[in-house]
């Protein structure tokens, strides 16, 4: 049995690695000062923060129980072989190869330590030149995306959208949340809010296939960009100079009837130090308009800071983001069938089940190489 214990002493001290890299102990200390903020009566005076702080505890005690669970495991283990003979060893064998399963599940959460990869994202989807083919690109992602979604437990919130004159989307926003129902692979990206699971999306992505607006149906090449930014709700934790803003108001195009056009309820906010340009219209007021355009323009200027490795947003330079440049996949239909990420080599040899929302490869590879 000495060959099990040691074996199970290497499984221990890679456990607590893991568990210190991932601060744990933090996490109980925090759930045990929500638990005691909770139950106070006053606090659901005010429901909003009564509400945010109940899915934190949620989502930490979801993330933390499982490790809670482990390290009594090993410890029971640990005595049964120091009191059991080698009837047992069968046993024991089974169970310690069990443990080793479930640390090794419990370890993709080392994949999502970044910053913001607790942050619910926004996705936006762009269509490059190429007119009514490239539209047609930029819709077949988002349905990929939604796909997606569907399959990861994820929700997706719509924003903005513009259709093409004749298929497809010029662009569309969402924001995407962690917070849906269901999901066939949720596990596999435990540990992380939907910023951290979908962050390996954000790029230039290139479609070559024979064209079915083509009239000669010639091979034909699109480019979409897929911005995927952080949600960053306080202005405390991104802090933006008001001088640094142009504020623009005009004419909404959204949804709410006639009314709507009657009133300058469109924002279009301009980051001047780098040109970043949001603008939204679908929210029914000016005000909610500029709060959602000044949410998403914080998730752009940490993604461009993430970008550049600035110390701050005041570094950023413009016209240095990822934008329009290489692109990060390339989805080839024809002459072959093939979906290959360019960063990390990763490859699909089947288009459809990817354009129907099988991207956890790519994720993975990349989270794994990143």
């Amino acid at each position: 049995m000495q060959d099990l214990l040691k074996r199970l002493n290497i499984l221990e001290q890679d456990f607590k690695q893991v568990y210190d890299k991932l601060k744990i102990d933090e996490k109980i200390s925090e759930i045990s000062a929500l638990e005691k903020e909770v139950a106070e009566p006053e606090i659901w005076h005010n429901v909003q923060l009564a509400t945010e702080k109940n899915q934190r505890l949620a989502q930490l005690s979801d993330e933390v129980q499982p490790w809670q669970l482990l390290d009594t495991q090993i410890a029971d283990i640990k005595e049964l072989i120091e009191l059991a003979d080698d009837s047992l060893r069968a046993e024991v064998e089974t169970q310690i190869a069990a443990m080793e399963n479930q640390l090794a599940e419990l370890k993709k959460a080392l994949r999502f330590t970044g910053k913001y990869d607790e942050n619910d994202a926004i996705l936006r989807i762009t269509s490059g030149a190429g007119g009514t083919e490239a539209m047609d690109w930029a819709g077949m992602l988002e349905r990929m995306y939604v796909r997606f979604a569907e399959r990861n437990g994820l929700k997706m919130a719509l924003i903005e959208k513009v259709a093409g004159e004749e298929a497809g989307i010029k662009t569309a926003v969402y924001e995407i949340t962690k917070n849906g129902v269901g999901g066939d692979n949720t596990d596999n990206f435990m540990g992380a809010k939907a910023y951290g699971i979908l962050k390996s999306e954000h790029g230039v992505h290139r479609l070559v296939r024979l064209s079915p607006f083509n009239a000669n149906n010639l091979r034909q090449t699109s480019f979409a960009l897929v911005e995927i930014l952080p949600v960053i709700k306080a202005d405390t934790d991104v802090q933006i100079d008001d001088k640094d803003l142009r504020i623009d108001v005009y004419h909404s195009g959204g949804h709410g009837g006639q009314s709507v056009n009657t009133t300058n309820s469109a924002v279009r906010i301009t980051h001047l130090p780098t040109n970043t340009v949001v603008a939204i219209q679908n929210e029914r007021s000016q005000l909610q308009n500029r709060e959602k355009a000044m949410e998403i323009l914080r998730g752009k200027l940490v993604q461009m800071q993430l970008e550049q490795h600035a110390e701050s947003i005041d570094k950023l330079r413009a016209g240095e983001s990822a934008g329009w440049g290489q692109q990060i996949r390339n989805y080839v239909l024809q002459p072959y069938k093939l979906v290959k990420d360019t960063r990390t080599g990763y490859e699909e040899t089947d288009p459809d089940a990817v354009l129907d929302g099988k991207i956890e490869g790519f994720i993975d590879n990349y989270l794994e190489n990143n």
